[in-house]
């Protein structure tokens, strides 16, 4: 399991790893009120929507704690966080992770006892059920995929297989391990991985900041390409590396498997399926909404301009060495340009071979839809009500 760790926490102590700052610098704020948690996700110094959960959660269960908490009465305290909780939803709208984990404080505050006291302590324990739990998910996740992707490919000479993976959905993005990238460590510790490849993942660079980073980290053997490089790639280099999978994360499972993920997702489902290369979703429970039926009603983020026309990077010494103590901010286009900037795009289900939870991959079935009421059965039974 990778030793990174984008969340360090201990009751009344909640650190967050500034992704901004990676790879080249490490550094960890201290978080420990909504508003520091609400501006470290909408920032993005913490993104991946399993993060962005146990941010939110914990943030304000360190503010909880430490207090003072306004009114007397268990139900003033449980108006006051769930105002709180309101708050902290609109830091990354398209994450359903933020909202089921929003959910499921309120249920626990409403059924944790009739005074002040109880409550915040009922708030502050399922806080950190939820980052508990995010790492046994993520490591059955990284099972499950292994184990359906070996079904796929089949034997080869030397029994790997290559994949691609867009954005950063490592321990960086979650408590630990992953959800793609976290099948992805799984594939290399059974010995069934031959190379894998990452996007840059633009315009944010996720996937060459932090995915590389963590590649590297783990001593996993690894290539970094454009986004636009992709095809090129399906098409020379499938049959030499065995590149058998895309795989991804998701920040939204619609009822019917349309998934909202990191732009740029998309294009890649389109070409994995023209090339003959399976296209695999990796998502914890926590990230399929059954309300919404389909990716039309998903909410996309869109991003500020600068993000598309300026980058911010540590200067190269004429050494060749990088100095992390000098950063500039460049631009990378005409400033005047106009920009459209979403965060996220979404995948229609006709293009995802599985959806890869902790509790099993799911299929599509002969309708060209995913059914979900096996590994959500409560949720389905309340939502679809069959």
């Amino acid at each position: 399991m990778s030793t990174l760790q984008a969340v360090r926490y201990s009751r009344g102590k909640l650190e967050v790893l500034d992704q901004l700052r990676l790879p080249h610098e490490f550094h960890y704020d201290d978080v420990s009120t909504r508003q520091e948690a609400f501006d470290s996700i909408a920032t993005m110094r913490v993104r991946g929507a399993p993060a962005i959960a146990i941010v939110a959660s914990l943030g304000l269960a360190v503010e909880l704690y430490k207090g003072p908490v306004p009114g007397n009465t268990s139900q003033q305290v449980i108006a006051h966080i769930d105002e709180a909780l309101d708050y902290l939803k609109q830091s990354r709208p398209t994450a359903v992770d933020l909202t089921n984990a929003i959910t499921q404080l309120k249920a626990r505050i409403r059924s944790s006892g009739e005074t002040k006291e109880s409550v915040i302590d009922g708030f502050i324990s399922e806080a950190e059920q939820i980052f508990e739990k995010d790492l046994k998910t993520n490591l059955a996740i990284g099972d499950y995929g292994a184990e359906w992707l070996k079904a796929q490919v089949g034997a080869t000479s030397d029994n790997t297989a290559s994949v691609l993976t867009h954005c950063n959905t490592g321990s960086l993005a979650t408590s630990g391990h992953g959800t793609a990238l976290g099948i992805i460590r799984t594939l290399q510790a059974n010995g069934q991985l031959r190379h894998a490849f990452c996007t840059e993942t633009r315009p944010y660079n996720q996937g060459s900041r932090l995915t590389a980073f963590e590649l590297v980290h783990e001593g996993i053997p690894s290539t970094l390409i454009t986004d636009s490089m992709a095809a090129s790639l399906f098409r020379t280099k499938k049959a030499e590396k065995n590149i058998a999978a895309v795989i991804v994360g998701a920040d939204r499972v619609v009822r019917n498997g349309d998934t909202a993920n990191k732009i740029g997702t998309y294009q890649l489902a389109v070409l994995a399926k023209a090339h003959g290369i399976k296209f695999m979703v990796a998502a914890p429970t926590t990230s399929i909404d059954l309300e919404t039926e389909t990716g039309d009603g998903i909410k996309i983020e869109e991003r500020k301009r600068e993000e598309l026309t300026q980058v911010t990077g540590a200067v190269i010494k004429d050494d060749g060495s990088v100095d992390e103590s000098s950063k500039v901010r460049i631009a990378t286009a005409d400033q005047r340009i106009d920009v459209w900037n979403p965060a996220f795009d979404v995948t229609p289900a006709e293009l995802i071979d599985a959806v890869v939870t902790e509790k099993g991959a799911v299929e599509k079935g002969t309708d060209g839809k995913f059914d979900f009421r096996n590994i959500v059965p409560e949720r389905w039974a309340k939502v679809v009500g069959q």
